[in-house]
């Protein structure tokens, strides 16, 4: 009998949990297919059933779900409210469950985080295991062992930014969420250009950790939204190693034009604010980058 298909859609969570869902799944038994990298066609696709206010990146993420559709018997498409009552994310990762379930005829599984509510990942998971039809303790041994992949990815990925900080090229601490800097569409031709003007950009997402949320905090000790106050804690905590910082953000996000704006008048060394959608160009992007690459070779001289 061949294996139930679970498609998993590159975009949003996945840049987060990805390693996390897939291990969970197979190590149930089932199958995963991940959609490939993000192309034109994934985000004309996208477009074409979002809502003309849906952000980049959410256009993005329907296209992928557009391209699994056909393709496996169910779309892993969860429910992350929060991880605490101020840990919030964005509306979008809260209302995609319904959003993907009005635009899509499939299958759908989904899990539901919800901490302020008593909803914690670990109950989730194992909700979304007895749905799937396996045991309590099969569902809970295969989150732990796929939490455990997870973190070991983070750790990874935290020393090789670290390793980055030594270097004795000009840095530039990039501060984005890892959908936007990691997904090829937005993210590729910026590192690209980066990399051709000698530069080392550093992945603020791959950086934080308990002390840069705590050092977050003297920047901004009410911010709202989880995952920009990981990234802004960067800001405080590495300072004293970059040259400069890049805040890259995709038309409209509503957090991200708040907090960056909030950050753009709070910091003391050079910076740039970098908004890309559909209409973005790479001559313009690499024009601006060149310009403040420049900028920022005088500034450390």
């Amino acid at each position: 009998m061949d294996k139930i298909k679970i498609g998993i859609p590159r975009a949003l969570h996945y840049y987060y949990y990805g390693a996390l869902w897939k291990s969970f799944l197979e190590e149930l038994g089932f199958e995963t297919i991940i959609s490939p990298e993000t192309t034109n066609k994934t985000l004309e696709q996208g477009t074409e059933i979002a809502n003309s206010e849906m952000c980049l990146s959410l256009k993005i993420y329907l296209g992928h779900v557009a391209y699994l559709q056909s393709r496996c018997d169910y779309i892993l498409v969860p429910r992350i409210d929060n991880y605490g009552t101020y840990e919030q994310t964005c509306t979008n990762f809260l209302g995609l469950y319904d959003i993907v379930a009005n635009l899509f005829t499939n299958k759908l599984l989904t899990y539901n985080v919800d901490e302020a509510h008593h909803q914690s990942e670990q109950n989730a998971f194992i909700k979304l295991g007895l749905t799937l039809g396996k045991g309590k303790e099969q569902s809970i041994l295969a989150y732990q062992n796929s939490k455990q992949k997870l973190e070991k990815i983070r750790k990874q990925n935290f020393k090789k930014e670290m390793e980055k900080l030594n270097s004795s090229n000009p840095k530039l601490l990039i501060v984005s969420h890892p959908y936007n800097l990691e997904d090829p569409y937005i993210g590729k031709t910026i590192k690209k250009i980066l990399e051709s003007l000698n530069v080392e950009y550093i992945n603020g997402e791959y950086l934080t950790n308990e002390k840069s949320i705590q050092q977050g905090m003297k920047l901004s000790p009410n911010l709202y939204w989880k995952y920009n106050k990981e990234l802004i804690g960067t800001i405080e905590e590495w300072k004293h190693k970059i040259d400069g910082i890049l805040f890259l953000s995709a038309f409209p996000c509503g957090p991200d034009s708040l907090v960056n704006e909030l950050m753009l008048r709070k910091i003391k060394m050079p910076h740039l604010n970098l908004i890309i959608d559909e209409e973005s160009g790479s001559a313009g992007i690499e024009t601006r980058l060149e310009s403040f690459i420049d900028i920022l070779g005088q500034t450390t001289k």
